[in-house]
């Protein structure tokens, strides 16, 4: 399997829109990056399913994310689109699997479609969601892991849990991708949500350092042994922050000017080509084969995710994950 490349458009929630004042330019300058995105080397563009910004709730914009994802897909041509990822609190599973259906038809097939328990508190009691306690939030996630997938697989589905139930939903069309739009379901847990990706989903996103990496991808392995599952099948995915810098620039006056931007976070990696190049392969030995990178500052200066796909995706491109052809 090839390693593969997706790039987060500015959305707002790490007020990555926030130097432009009108709305409807805040949503163009996101439109606009992913339309870069579209006529590069990019296999994707992400969004993030939060309605408050971080690091803390402020009166600034943040897209919906659904919303956002049906418009994205008319306004690009080849790039898939995919949430990083949805949050089950926020969506009855069963509607969540009807939406998603509808813009894998929208988009022609573009779509990855992102799961997961959700975290962020402020927002959930803010809209009224309340927030359960950890247990019942991945229960009722692995309650929806499985709606979703019955509603995507099966005519009449029908469903009876602690939590959700559903009783012969009609969902036409169930979406284009065969056998159906690919389910990336977020997070690392060991027992619960390590066991859902081998279960139900196409690809897992898991976080870390490479021998937390390894550590996690041995987990799923096992999980994908209980299940009856080809581990090979599922794409592993990672999310990188990444300041692509000129060979020969100072990567401390480079990380001094993007401090500047809002969305800064001090773990970015602000390398040369080689740097993150360098960087990415120790990711790529330990397992993963397709990298999400978040870029600072992207909505106001295209330069370096155009820097990023010239420079690092071709070298990249053609490299061969050692934990995905073993076992």
């Amino acid at each position: 399997m090839a390693v593969k490349f997706g790039i987060f458009v500015p959305q707002g929630w790490r007020m990555d829109l926030a130097r432009i004042k009108d709305p409807i330019e805040k949503y163009e300058a996101m439109t606009r990056v992913a339309q870069a995105a579209d006529q590069g080397q990019w296999d994707s563009i992400w969004i993030y399913d939060h309605f408050h910004t971080v690091p803390e709730p402020t009166l600034e914009a943040t897209f919906e994310c659904w919303t956002t994802t049906s418009t994205l897909v008319r306004d690009t041509k080849r790039v898939r689109v995919g949430q990083m990822v949805g949050c089950n609190g926020y969506r009855n599973p069963a509607l969540y699997a009807k939406i998603a259906s509808t813009v894998d038809v929208a988009s022609h097939g573009r779509l990855n479609a992102g799961i997961g328990a959700g975290w962020y508190e402020h927002e959930w009691r803010a809209y009224g969601y309340g927030f359960p306690e950890l247990k019942e939030r991945m229960g009722r996630f692995e309650e929806a892991c499985e709606i979703i997938h019955k509603m995507w697989t099966e005519d009449y589905p029908t469903f009876k849990g602690k939590y959700y139930t559903i009783d012969r939903p009609i969902n036409e069309p169930k979406g284009v991708q065969k056998p159906h739009p690919p389910l990336w379901i977020g997070g690392s847990g060991e027992r619960v949500t390590l066991k859902l990706v081998a279960q139900f989903g196409d690809a897992c996103n898991v976080g870390g350092d490479p021998n937390t990496i390894r550590h996690k991808l041995g987990v799923l392995r096992e999980h994908c042994d209980a299940a009856g599952r080809n581990y090979n099948d599922i794409i592993k995915s990672a999310e990188v922050e990444v300041l692509v810098i000129g060979k020969g620039e100072d990567p401390e006056r480079a990380r001094a000017k993007a401090r500047g931007y809002e969305s800064f976070r001090e773990g970015t990696l602000i390398a040369d080509p080689e740097g993150v190049v360098a960087h990415l392969e120790t990711l790529i030995d330990a397992g993963i084969d397709y990298f999400i990178i978040y870029i600072p500052g992207v909505a106001y200066d295209h330069g370096p995710l155009h820097r990023f796909e010239s420079e690092v995706i071709p070298q990249l491109a053609a490299a061969t994950p050692v934990h995905s052809t073993t076992g």
